[in-house]
């Protein structure tokens, strides 16, 4: 694999338009630079070259992985697809960050760690709030002990997806589509990470949609170490989101937890003690894409080890496997 000493070289792998969140940030980025584009139709994918002054368009997802001048691919596909497409891109030697969920069965996970492994890789899960100053002050924050004895964590996440949009690639059960798939997976993974590790055991309730996919998950997650959590997602009420954070003596309330930055606006974080005033914690004002395309630049060029290592990344996924199941059988599931 040619691998430049100083700046990465990203293609995106789709025209999806979450692309579009990942554009300006790997541009902005110090060591960073986007050099294509690639789609299973060469016209579409030369349009979207044009519209978005990438230089290079091709015409397959095997081209653009062909290419020495790619270092490192963005995985922007249905759920479905990227397990095939990040071992495909990590055997071809470049680094992948893979959109979240990265794969939604454990026996696809292992695929991608065994193909990190034997091509010296690094691949990771593009869950960009993990990468913010918010989210880290708040990891700061509880091994502080600013709210004393982490007890319950609350996590929620959830936008109106109307019945009669059942095409939407969200809805498509052949694709990996629901509710906790799409947006569930923030609130599982903030609960886990403010946790430090998975739960022991979990239980969940879903309402089931027109299209056979879950349209509402409430989820309740129990860790070793006494903490609970509970964390719910739905396409069935309007835009809501928080994560609370609440201990023996005091709570955190993060308003908005999933896209800070955007636009590098400041963000803040309440905290309020169990005596005295609630205080407001601002955060510097970064995109949070840019932050993880800044993680990928430290992993590739410094050797730094993924914020949101592959092992976090199976943690995630334990757990929503259990949630499922334990929404489908109605029981407690173990991990």
């Amino acid at each position: 694999m040619t691998q430049p000493t100083h700046s990465l070289r990203w293609g995106l792998i789709s025209t999806a338009n979450i692309n579009r969140a990942m554009i300006s940030p790997i541009r902005r980025a110090e060591r960073s630079t986007l050099v294509g584009v690639a789609s299973r139709d060469l016209d579409k994918a030369q349009a979207y070259a044009d519209t978005w002054s990438i230089p290079k368009a091709y015409g397959s997802y095997d081209a653009m992985l062909a290419d020495p001048e790619i270092d490192v691919v963005y995985i922007s596909l249905p759920n479905s697809l990227h397990a095939e497409w990040t071992v495909k891109a990590a055997d071809a030697g470049k680094h992948v960050l893979c959109e979240k969920p990265i794969v939604p069965t454990l026996l696809e996970l292992d695929r991608i760690e065994a193909a990190a492994r034997r091509n010296s890789v690094t691949v990771f899960e593009a869950f960009m709030y993990l990468h913010h100053p918010q989210t880290l002050m708040a990891q700061r924050m509880l091994a502080d002990r600013c709210v004393g004895q982490l007890q319950l964590i609350r996590s929620w996440f959830s936008f109106y997806l109307s019945p009669d949009q059942s095409t939407n690639i969200r809805l498509n059960p052949d694709l990996a589509g629901g509710a906790h798939w799409d947006v569930g997976v923030y609130p599982n993974s903030m609960a886990i990470t403010m946790a430090g590790g998975p739960p022991v055991d979990v239980w969940a309730q879903q309402v089931i949609g027109e299209t056979g996919v879950d349209v509402t998950m409430i989820g309740q997650l129990r860790f070793g170490s006494g903490v609970s959590a509970q964390i719910s997602s739905s396409f069935r009420m309007p835009f809501t989101e928080g994560t609370v954070l609440i201990g023996d003596e005091g709570t955190i309330t993060i308003p908005h937890p999933w896209k800070p930055g955007m636009d590098d606006a400041p963000s803040e974080i309440i905290y309020t003690p169990l005596r005295g005033a609630t205080e407001a914690i601002p955060i510097e004002g970064i995109d949070p894409y840019r932050c993880q395309v800044r993680a990928m630049e430290a992993c590739v060029l410094d050797g730094a080890r993924p914020v949101v290592p592959l092992s976090c990344s199976r943690d995630f996924l334990r757990s929503t496997v259990a949630l499922y199941e334990s929404a489908r059988t109605g029981k407690v599931v173990a991990l």
